[in-house]
């Protein structure tokens, strides 16, 4: 029995070497106890696929949830399948992620962007193909296809996970999914809004509001780890999130945008070369950090173990249902769950 079922943690956080490095990973995040692990996808080294069959290879009793892949970036079928072969592979520990994506990024690789209308489309339709149901002629916000059929024997209940900023794919997690993840950096506040939606909605569906999971994902750095190390997880990560989606975070936190437009306007961001938190040099990290509040990084575990450990309980307190200890590899979060274990 896992001994923190409401713990979890993303494998290869930050800017991986190699996808191997998940194997070890994986072990020692079982090892710890923790719950479940989430696997983001990349265009690089981290396609979701891939790394969930190796992380089920090497695991026995962790969830694995993907957060997240685009439903549109597969035939439905191929990631139908994904799920199923992970849902039997795994002994039902999988669950399918699906997200927004990043709408500039989208642009650029000329990837249609997402509607909410598609994600409640696409997430009917892995639950009737799971079914063993052969579906004709659809035509709806996902997409058109004459015939969509995995196996008739199929009778399976495979989860459904969201990534949820707004109000919309908040509502659209509580009526349509059963896992519904948050995004790092959210103030105390906006964590107790989301949770509200999600649950709200899920009543008005006429489904159990238990049974909808929202994740806080709780970026957790404890005092333990060096102090350029801790920089480029805090600073460099949140610098990162406003480079891809500023507004969207200053909106949903209620923070001032004219301290994001000052952030967009110092000489060292107007020009920066790639993701903060990827490239950028302790010493250009340190500059950073002096354009961004200091209450723009509380929405975090910090500190020392201990510390850490009670800012974890404080956001289940929130009424968070789990907590990803998020941007910390298991090696790096040990002190910290055994400080959460000890209470």
């Amino acid at each position: 029995m896992t001994a923190h079922p409401e713990l979890g943690f993303y494998v290869l956080p930050g800017a991986p070497k190699s996808p191997r490095d998940l194997i070890d990973e994986v072990r020692e995040g079982e090892a710890l106890g923790l719950g479940a692990t989430f696997i983001s996808e990349r265009y690089n080294i981290k396609e979701a696929a891939t790394l969930g069959g190796a992380v089920g290879a090497v695991s026995n009793e962790l969830r694995i949830i993907t957060a997240a892949t685009n439903h549109n970036t597969r035939h439905p079928l191929v990631t139908a399948s994904h799920a199923t072969t992970m849902h039997f592979l795994t002994g039902g520990r999988y669950t399918l992620g699906l997200g927004r994506g990043i709408a500039m990024m989208q642009d650029a690789y000329g990837i249609p962007r997402i509607t909410t209308a598609q994600m409640e489309d696409f997430a009917g339709l892995m639950r009737r193909l799971w079914k063993g149901e052969m579906i004709f002629g659809h035509d709806g916000p996902a997409g058109s296809w004459p015939v969509l059929r995995l196996d008739e024997s199929f009778d399976e209940d495979i989860p459904l996970a969201i990534t949820a900023f707004g109000e919309n794919t908040l509502a659209l997690g509580g009526r349509a999914f059963d896992d519904v993840i948050l995004h790092t950096f959210f103030t105390d506040e906006t964590l107790e809004r989301c949770v509200r939606t999600v649950k709200q909605a899920a009543e008005q569906a006429g489904r159990d509001p238990d049974s909808v999971r929202v994740w806080s994902c709780f970026a957790t750095i404890g005092d333990h780890l060096p102090e350029p190390l801790r920089l480029k997880k805090t600073v460099g990560r949140l610098s990162s999130y406003l480079q891809g989606y500023g507004d969207l975070m200053v909106e949903t936190n209620g923070w001032d945008p004219a301290v994001l437009a000052a952030w967009r306007a110092d000489p060292l961001i107007a020009t920066f070369p790639g993701a903060i938190d990827q490239v950028a040099t302790t010493e250009q990290l340190e500059h950073i950090a002096t354009l961004i509040p200091d209450e723009w990084l509380a929405p975090a575990a910090s500190g020392s173990p201990e510390q850490c450990a009670a800012a974890v309980r404080g956001q289940l307190a929130l009424g968070a249902d789990g907590v990803i200890l998020h941007g910390a590899t298991p090696a790096e979060l040990t002190p910290i769950v055994e400080a959460y274990a000890a209470g």
